[in-house]
């Protein structure tokens, strides 16, 4: 018993003595690298790349096992290791460019002086209510649609494989792209602030393996759009007319027109929403406590 007191007040001390040498800039050094594990960890969690990070845990692990023992096997191991640092750049080119674009569209002032402006309000909710009224028409004739709305991350290279146009976003215009006839209804629209950009554009194949075997290459093709960017894809299916939209890799399906308009107006809307609705909240504190708040209030609903 008195070892193990002892033990403890040994530990307890060696704790206390660190915590107490511990500065400013050493804590924040463990927060940061605390952080990276944490979003490196969610990376490999979003991704289907557990199991190449197990293989290559387990060749560290080999390597270190070896070492002093096995000087063959160390010495091949630790050529692999310094040839598979540039090889692992290679295979996570996608994972990592994800992450610096969200690194570059953070909410940090000095990264915002190169973001583009803010576009009219009325000109997205105009795209928004067209683009509503197309899908509706098109998921009662059955007509397959792919509709990308860029956000902040610009997809020029996908703008460049497709036909481009410089038109307003209009519920006549739509259909007629998807048009089963039409030469671009196999591509994608690209909407840029409101804007078409382009049409019959190509779009990147979801390299998520889980996804439904129900899942043509259209909403394949969204779901990959919405994985390499923070775009939001609005899909109509050819076979059951039913609308999806798929954000950040997930695909929400089987939307009612209204539901598929209140998504859009979140998704691309969302500082002004939230704006709107501080407003109304403001308004409705400032009524006063009369007889006549009843009837003021519904007329403000």
């Amino acid at each position: 018993m008195e070892v193990f007191t002892n033990a403890a007040q040994e530990v307890w001390a060696r704790l206390s003595s660190f915590a107490l040498s511990l500065q400013f800039w050493d804590i924040l050094d463990i927060l940061v690298i605390a952080y990276l594990i944490y979003r490196l960890l969610l990376l490999v969690r979003k991704t289907n790349t557990s199991r190449l990070l197990k293989g290559v845990l387990m060749i560290l692990l080999a390597m270190w096992l070896s070492d002093g023992r096995l000087n063959a096997l160390h010495y091949l191991l630790g050529n692999i290791v310094s040839l598979g640092l540039v090889a692992l750049v290679v295979l996570f080119q996608p994972e990592i460019r994800r992450v610096l674009e969200q690194v570059g569209s953070s909410k940090i002032p000095l990264l915002n002086l190169f973001s583009k402006p803010q576009v009219d309000r009325q000109v997205v909710e105009g795209a928004i209510h067209q683009t509503v009224e197309a899908c509706a028409d098109m998921s009662k004739s059955r007509t397959g649609a792919l509709i990308v709305f860029e956000r902040h991350n610009q997809t020029d290279e996908i703008l460049r494989s497709g036909t481009k146009l410089d038109a307003e976003v209009s519920s006549e215009l739509l259909k007629n792209i998807f048009f089963v006839k039409a030469p671009m209804h196999d591509g994608a629209v690209l909407v840029r602030d409101g804007r078409i950009l382009g049409a019959g554009c190509m779009l990147p194949l979801s390299r998520n393996v889980n996804l439904s075997r129900d899942l043509g290459m259209r909403h394949r093709a969204g779901i990959g759009m919405s994985e390499n960017s923070d775009a939001v894809v609005v899909l109509v299916s050819e076979e059951t007319g039913s609308i999806s939209v798929a954000v950040g890799g997930m695909l929400k399906r089987h939307l009612m027109t209204e539901t598929l308009e209140q998504l859009l107006r979140n998704e691309l809307l969302p500082a002004q929403e939230e704006e709107g609705e501080k407003d109304k909240k403001r308004v409705k504190v400032k009524l006063p406590k009369s007889g006549k708040k009843k009837d003021g209030e519904k007329g403000n609903e």
